[in-house]
């Protein structure tokens, strides 16, 4: 089988399209939950932490340098901490909110029935008459 029909089968399934809604729905869930982490939950804890921002909090490697002029000769170096804890924060609220929609939509699945219990083979019939005959 071509390339070419493989993929217009998988793409006709709807894989395809659920991949891409699923991509497209995270990515807006992600800019959400940004909006609401910057905007609302790291202004509580910077009101905790006594007026920490912490998307400014940084470790200075090497200071900026300027010239007499005033000019940037050299740029700071630093490491930014702050926005990787704030990064850290996000992920975490979207990885519960991804836990707890998983877990509702699995509960929401119909249990399957379990399997009827096979009847017994022909050996295992072919024993129970011996054995029958046996009590005799």
């Amino acid at each position: 089988m071509s390339m070419m029909k493989e993929f217009k089968e998988f793409a006709i399934k709807g894989n395809l399209i659920d991949i891409a809604v699923g991509f497209v729905m995270g990515a807006a869930f992600n800019k959400v939950v940004s909006g609401f982490i910057d905007g609302m939950v790291m202004p509580v804890i910077g009101k905790v932490t006594s007026g920490v921002d912490f998307n400014q909090l940084k470790y200075v490697m090497q200071p900026e340098l300027k010239d007499a002029a005033g000019v940037v000769s050299q740029p700071e170096v630093a490491i930014a901490y702050g926005a990787f804890i704030t990064t850290v924060i996000n992920f975490l609220v979207v990885a519960f909110v991804i836990f707890m929609v998983v877990k509702a939509v699995n509960k929401m699945k119909k249990a399957e029935p379990a399997p009827a219990p096979a009847g017994p083979t022909n050996e295992e019939k072919l024993l129970m008459e011996i054995r029958d005959a046996l009590k005799k």
